[in-house]
């Protein structure tokens, strides 16, 4: 197959990301159902607005970080803010709902980041535009425009909506004053379930060039419980208003409550498209890496979609990870991180946005200490991060959980993604003070971790896997694989810094056993015996890790491991890593097969937000977004990460797409065009 292979800088094709950004076709997914309606997060990194199925339901909103007991005792959940978002609507007193609408529609405007949502009121037209704001973090803002077919009234209710674990409930109506204007706002607190969190939500009307006491307005008050206003509207005359809202908790700020509402007054002294713009050029900037593939639209939309969702559940500067259901679930494995963000969302990102990817790596220096002291429990040295992270930094898993206390293979991924940070930044100034000493402190911890057998091999035994199928195992493939190129890269580290490391990080490193079956596959661990297996484990050695590399070992082990992938439960990334194999083989067909494979099973109605397998239904799962983004950077577009930086390596198209372009890639914002 031949392939033409442009590179330029992204600055000198700004009419390419011009004409992709005007195919608005591909960016917006339009759904007219609501049967089996699985809601599309609209997110900023700091706050997480999970759609209804009606007009203005918001079916929860998520906070990054904010963490408590799901109950006492218990172990800790992301907590959910007060729900600041539910508007009722009357027109001429009657009460707008899904029983008297129709044309009910819903649109994801992916580039914009906002779900739009229409129905019509008897001939009224109603639009409510929902927008996480990306250039203020802890806002959100609701645009409502109506365009009534004769002339008509209006109230509009603001409610605050609290699910049950929140507690000591309060809500109340205030007046702020300054010296123009009087601007009516929806104050409600809250703890959370142990008290460990103060929540608190301020939100109010914003209004297109109007004041709420003047006379346009007639009827601004409120109680303990809502706000509202009421408007005589005229036929054929578009109104259009806004409800703006703040979430804050004690995790960020010691007055949580007065930082939300002086967000909300900021907003108020603003105006809706002043707000809306803001966000706008916020994610044109997000756009600038992005993946464009031509050819087949189901798939560019599907591509986009993932992308979408992990650029919205990660923020520069947070110094916050991304949960394997990012900020779609408060309860989709509670919040907590694992290795899905090291070894499966962090890869896309550190090649089109290192900003996004550094949040990832920050979020676990700032934990080091406690890892350090984790290690120490447990009789090892160095740093043992744990396999379910919360904002503690401790291990969060349910302590009968044996992947607790035994899926150690995360440390390994945590400093495999430090030194993958500093290959593509060539930071030596961060790698100094912030990448080396987790960097140092994982390979001690595997020196200590491993045994020394008598034939001067080491084993690492004892460990659950990436396949949680088989749990207390001796080495584990994928663990051993992990830990040796996390001992080799600290090695490479110490020598770009000019200092002395342990000898034994070599020793180890080079005498980490793996196991063969007598026709050269690649035992998934000492004592496996061709058991069905949760996920892609032996075949990770040969991508990511690279320690696999020879063709025919790689095609053995694909062939033999693909069958024994759990087809039901298992999650979507496994097919992903088995796709970009066989790309790096350069067949196409086989790598888009298993590409597909990856993630159409697990697409939910009615936008296609991916659930973890093809037998659940606990969207949206990020994970296995970061594997099928992988499975094109990677495989198809032969991308690779090296010690000199991100390279390709023979690019491979399936011949369902004419074209694939992937922009904004690494420090230098490279662009890539792969034809046919």
């Amino acid at each position: 197959m031949k392939h033409i292979i442009i590179i330029v800088l992204l600055v000198l094709n700004l009419f390419s990301v011009n004409k992709s950004f005007a195919d608005t076709n591909n960016w917006c997914i339009d759904v007219n159902s609501k049967t089996n309606y699985n809601g599309v997060t609209l997110a900023n990194g700091r706050i997480g607005l999970v759609s209804g199925a009606e007009l203005f339901s918001v079916s929860e909103i998520v906070l990054n970080g904010v963490f408590d007991k799901e109950y006492a005792g218990g172990v800790s959940r992301m907590v959910r803010a007060p729900r600041f978002t539910d508007l009722q609507l009357k027109i001429d007193g009657m009460t707008v709902t899904p029983e008297n609408t129709t044309g009910w529609k819903q649109s994801l405007n992916m580039k914009e980041a906002y779900l739009k949502t229409s129905v019509d009121y008897q001939g009224t037209k109603i639009a409510y535009t929902l927008r996480a704001l990306r250039n203020l973090p802890y806002m959100a803002l609701g645009v409502v425009e109506i365009t009534p077919d004769k002339d008509l009234n209006i109230e509009v209710i603001n409610k605050t909506g609290f699910s049950q674990e929140l507690q000591n409930k309060l809500s109340h109506f205030k007046l702020m004053r300054d010296s123009e204007a009087m601007m009516p706002v929806l104050v409600a607190e809250a703890s959370s379930l142990t008290g460990m969190q103060k929540l608190a939500t301020c939100s109010g009307f914003l209004f297109d060039g109007e004041n709420p006491n003047n006379e346009d307005v007639k009827k601004v008050s409120g109680d303990n419980q809502s706000i509202y206003f009421t408007k005589r509207l005229r036929k054929g005359e578009t109104y259009r208003f806004s409800l703006v809202g703040a979430a804050c908790t004690s995790r960020d700020f010691a007055d949580p409550k007065g930082e939300a509402e002086r967000m909300v007054v900021f907003a108020l002294r603003q105006s809706i498209n002043y707000m809306v713009s803001g966000h706008e050029k916020a994610w044109a900037e997000m756009w600038k890496g992005d993946i464009v593939i031509e050819g087949c639209d189901e798939d560019q939309k599907d591509v986009r979609l993932a992308l979408y969702h992990l650029y919205s559940f990660q923020r520069k500067g947070s110094r916050l990870s991304i949960s394997p259901m990012g900020l779609s679930s408060s309860t989709g494995y509670n919040g907590h991180v694992f290795w899905d963000s090291e070894l499966w969302m962090y890869p896309p990102v550190l090649v089109l946005n290192q900003d996004l990817a550094k949040a990832h790596i920050d979020y676990r220096t700032d934990r080091l200490g406690k890892a350090l002291q984790r290690a120490e429990m447990f009789g090892y040295r160095g740093a043992m991060f744990p396999w379910e992270s919360d904002d503690s930094g401790e291990e969060a898993t349910p302590t009968w959980c044996l992947t607790g206390t035994f899926e150690h293979h995360i440390t390994a991924d945590i400093g495999i993604a430090f030194w993958n940070y500093y290959r593509v930044t060539k930071n030596k100034e961060w790698l100094k003070t912030e990448g080396y000493p987790v960097i140092k402190a994982v390979a001690d911890f595997w020196v200590s971790r491993a045994t020394k057998k008598e034939d001067g091999s080491y084993s690492i035994e004892n460990v659950v896997g990436a396949n949680e199928y088989a749990p207390n195992v001796d080495d584990n493939a994928f663990t051993n694989g992990s830990a040796k190129v996390a001992l080799q890269n600290a090695i490479k580290a110490s020598k770009v810094l000019g200092v002395k490391h342990d000898k034994l990080w070599s020793d180890v490193a080079s005498g980490l056993r793996f196991h063969y079956m007598p026709d050269g596959t690649m035992k998934e661990h000492a004592a496996y015996n061709g058991e069905m297996i949760k996920q892609a484990d032996v075949n990770l050695l040969a991508y990511p890790l690279g320690l696999v590399c020879n063709e025919e070992d790689v095609k053995r082990d694909l062939l033999y491991y693909e069958d024994k992938i759990d087809k039901v439960h298992g999650p979507a990334m496994g097919n992903a890593i088995l796709s970009i194999l066989y790309a790096r083989l350069g067949d196409a067909a086989e790598a888009y097969r298993l590409f597909k494979k990856s993630y159409i099973p697990n697409k939910r109605p009615p936008f296609g937000v991916l659930s973890e397998s093809p037998a659940s239904n606990n969207p949206y799962f990020a994970t296995g977004a970061g594997g099928l983004l992988q499975a094109v950077l990677f495989g198809f577009g032969g991308l690779e990460l090296t010690d000199n930086g991100i390279r390709q390596h023979s690019p491979i198209l399936p011949e369902e797409w004419k074209s694939l372009t992937i922009k904004g890639i690494g420090t230098e914002n490279k662009e890539i065009v792969i034809r046919h």
